[in-house]
């Protein structure tokens, strides 16, 4: 799958909106807030739109387009594509078309005080209806005010705090407000406490789900509850038995490579007070190891399961709903570049997994980077589907977290030489993070998230990953499968 920033169609679409809203608005700044699905929730910078001015929007913006008028590229220059259209000059962090009608089919939905430019893949999709995933969104719209609180907005408005020295504020507003988020989730569960024995986590990759779960694991235990965690990794189904994906490889991603029956017994069993032997999964086999774990649920404690399938309904399905409560992790909303070019979160979250890949797990960047479009894949399949599904969002991104990635992501991305296939995208990478000033990396707390991928994290760090790796390895060099040997 080709990102909505990478498709130079798109970023078509958003210079012409740059230019009508100039056009029709002058003096108002047009701002690009976050990602909705496929599509970007736009809006000006200081007024709300109404609906008959989003319909001019559309209106103006399809005049521009069939008039195929051309864009020209001016320069190159400080990390911006510097555009002329007509009489104005726009920035943008990433490549656009030469000419206006060379853009992708979409449809303008008005929304908030904004509205949504929702990306189709073909015109069927013109009549669908848009369902605005409402969780999401009050997220969005909680890190915007929360930010606007603040007063800090934008890239530049937490690189005066560094060069001003005082980088330790910064780390300590945005560490505090984890932390409160994190105790404000604590404390929901406890209200719940009569009904709920099952906490539920799913989130994409690098999203700090380990220390998010760690982190409230300490919270729940100030309000009186005890955590105890279950890993899905260990329900997996012997080798022998996982399904086989199109191109005949065992598919460890799916919800069908688990044991979907003997998870749900197990959890219903603890639910209602018995002891159960529960599995453990040894990778290096393939097989589950004869040794199991006893388990037995007390009063005051509460199940904890982390896993890319946790909010997958069917996963375990025949429980009431009212036992689970379920959390989406992700890096969901972090500071713009400008008011007219944002910062990807998938983006973030692959410059989190370079600098954690190479660290930690002897992986180069060149392996990560060939990895990322089956990551990418397999999270549009098992995860983004079902984060409706969740109960509470908890946004993982941290306001100072890609100035301390910076001096990290470019070590590793300065190993991707001229000549590789990946050197376009680390060309990319590297121009995102020239826009961070590096930060004292000595004042980041040991229990923040982003130690989960410089390192000095004082929790355990999660094997999923890593157990998955291995698996594919071992498949590879060991495999007895026939579709394998074929």
């Amino acid at each position: 799958m080709l990102e909505t920033h990478l498709r130079q169609d798109r970023q078509t679409v958003k210079l012409g909106l740059i230019k009508v809203t100039n056009d029709l608005f002058p003096g108002e700044t047009f701002e690009t807030v976050c990602s909705i699905q496929e599509g970007i929730f736009c809006q000006l910078a200081s007024s709300a739109l109404s609906e008959r001015e989003v319909r001019q929007i559309d209106l103006k913006l399809r005049e521009w387009i069939q008039a195929d008028s051309p864009i020209y590229l001016i320069e190159d220059k400080d990390g911006y594509y510097h555009y002329k259209l007509d009489n104005i000059i726009i920035k943008s962090v990433h490549p656009a078309n030469a000419r206006s009608s060379m853009v992708d089919l979409f449809r303008i939905i008005p929304f908030s005080s904004g509205y949504v430019v929702d990306f189709l893949k073909d015109k069927s999709e013109l009549s669908s209806p848009f369902t605005m995933p409402q969780r999401l969104g009050a997220t969005y719209a909680k890190s915007e005010r929360w930010l606007t609180n603040i007063n800090i907005e934008l890239v530049s408005d937490a690189n005066r705090y560094i060069t001003a020295g005082r980088h330790l504020e910064l780390i300590n507003i945005a560490e505090a407000l984890q932390e409160k988020e994190i105790a404000d989730i604590a404390d929901m569960v406890l209200r719940e406490r009569r009904a709920v024995r099952v906490i539920l986590i799913a989130g994409p990759s690098s999203s700090g789900k380990t220390t998010f779960a760690h982190r409230l694991s300490t919270q729940l235990r100030v309000n009186g509850l005890t955590p105890v965690p279950i890993a899905l990794d260990d329900y997996f189904l012997n080798r022998d038995q996982t399904p086989i994906d199109k191109e005949g490889n065992y598919d460890f991603d799916t919800l069908e490579a688990l044991d979907l029956k003997l998870l749900e017994k197990q959890i219903e069993q603890l639910i209602k007070g018995a002891t159960v032997e529960t599995p453990i999964f040894d990778f290096a086999s393939g097989m589950r190891s004869q040794k199991t774990r006893s388990l037995k649920l007390g009063s005051s404690e509460i199940l904890v399961i982390e896993g890319i399938h946790a909010l997958n309904p069917a996963l375990i399905a025949n429980l009431t709903k009212s036992v689970f409560f379920k959390i989406y992790v992700s890096a969901l909303f972090g500071l713009n570049i400008d008011y007219m070019n944002r910062v990807p979160t998938t983006e973030v979250r692959l410059i989190r997994r370079i600098v954690r890949d190479e660290q930690f797990r002897a992986l180069s960047p060149e392996k990560t980077l060939s990895q990322w479009p089956s990551v990418r894949r397999g999270e549009d399949k098992h995860i983004f589907k079902y984060q409706e599904e969740c109960d509470v969002m908890f946004n993982s991104s941290l306001l100072y977290e890609m100035n301390a990635l910076r001096t990290f992501a470019e070590s590793a991305l300065k190993m991707i030489q001229p000549g590789s296939t990946h050197y376009a995208t680390q060309l990319r990478l590297m121009r995102l993070l020239s826009f961070f000033e590096p930060i004292d990396l000595s004042q980041v707390p040991f229990n923040s998230i982003l130690r989960e991928f410089i390192g000095g994290n004082i929790f355990p760090s999660s094997k999923h990953e890593v157990n998955i790796e291995l698996s594919r390895k071992m498949t590879v060099e060991n495999c007895s499968c026939p579709i394998n040997n074929k």
